[in-house]
């Protein structure tokens, strides 16, 4: 295995910079996940990383040495894609093989690796079966097992579950996590799921636009995003976001209010400095930060339009009074009536604040 470095990457296609000088460093044994919304660069970046996309400026390690310019087969990588790429025409033990037999490899030494890939991914029943009597997640893992016995410094993964219905993603995604601690590789994964990436990362980067917005363990993104796109991005449901104006400063923090969302008093803590009196900002709070609104000085008034019932847990959807759409986690759904009116008492200690660029207060 082999750590990966990137010093100022950029990538522009004609005027247009899609990659805008991109630092980042994973060390050996890692489990990056690149997450951001469609555009935003991640599987370029990975293409990069990998060879298949020059770049316009910067520099790639792997291991150590400037790969930037060199042969994507002479990187030490292995790359497994959203399409399974499979050749029909093949055993599944001769498409985990073929990458080592066109690199000349004896076949009693391609016959051991593959078997050991086969072992470690539960392939050994499949061997001499063709990619059409698989199922996809079958495939999925025969395209893993390729990369695998390339023995590679780094694995990257572009999408690799997109494809797959949702029980299989959930086995896959545990497939990949056993197999990240099995192979203790480092490996690069992108994907626009953020519950594949807050299950599978030992830290994320999350990309907006080409460029890095935060990179961190996954709780630690998830309790201290830097900024509202952050915030909004990573959990599911998302941050609900509201309009509020500071009041004025007190002993115990800022109060904040929005009449027009029923909101008449909020007491929150600033993380730094905060801005004056009369100015607007964005309160962040999660679906499971709400509270029960009897005996809580601090409640937003809306009309439920959604109840969706889970079974262990409900999500309430409702618009607020200045058209601010919310979700709601609850445990308890009584009283929570498509269409009625209804109070979400709100815990002030769990509240997010962000100022007008959506940079966290």
């Amino acid at each position: 295995m082999a750590g990966l470095s990137l010093h100022s990457v950029k990538k522009r296609f004609g005027d247009t910079e899609v990659i805008a000088g991109v630092d980042l460093k994973v060390e050996e044994g890692e489990f990056v996940v690149f997450v951001g919304p469609s555009g935003c660069g991640k599987s370029t970046l990975l293409r990069m990383i990998a060879g298949l996309e020059t770049t316009s400026s910067g520099r790639i390690e792997i291991g150590g040495a400037d790969v930037t310019h060199v042969d994507p087969a002479k990187r030490g990588i292995a790359m497994v894609f959203q399409t399974y790429a499979l050749y029909p025409h093949m055993t599944v033990a001769a498409n985990m093989g073929f990458p080592l037999e066109m690199a000349g490899l004896p076949q009693t030494e391609i016959d051991a690796k593959v078997a050991e890939a086969a072992r470690v991914l539960h392939l050994e029943p499949y061997l001499q079966r063709k990619p059409r009597e698989l199922s996809g997640g079958q495939r999925q893992r025969v395209a893993i097992g390729r990369a695998i016995v390339r023995q590679p410094g780094v694995f990257l993964f572009d999408e690799p579950l997109s494809n797959l219905d949702a029980e299989l993603r959930v086995q896959m995604r545990i497939e990949i996590a056993r197999l990240h601690q099995q192979l203790g590789a480092t490996m690069i994964y992108v994907t626009h799921d953020q519950v594949e990436a807050m299950t599978l990362a030992s830290r994320i980067v999350v990309l907006r636009a080409g460029r890095i917005e935060q990179v961190g363990a996954p709780l630690e993104l998830y309790h201290n995003p830097d900024n509202s796109f952050v915030g909004g991005f990573i959990g599911s449901p998302r941050m609900n976001f509201v309009k509020a104006r500071i009041i004025r400063r007190t002993d115990e923090g800022i109060e904040l209010s929005a009449p027009a969302t029923g909101l008449a008093k909020l007491i929150a803590q600033p993380r730094g400095a905060s801005p004056g009196e009369g100015t607007e900002v964005t309160l962040g709070i999660r679906p499971e930060h709400f509270v029960a609104a009897k005996g809580s000085d601090a409640t937003l008034a809306g009309q439920v339009s959604v109840v969706e019932r889970l079974g262990g847990v409900t999500y309430v959807h409702a618009s607020l009074g200045d058209g601010t759409m919310i979700t709601v986690e609850t445990r308890d759904d009584k009283g929570f009536g498509e269409g009625a009116d209804a109070r979400f008492g709100i815990d002030g200690s769990k509240v997010f604040m962000f100022d007008a660029d959506g940079q966290r207060i």
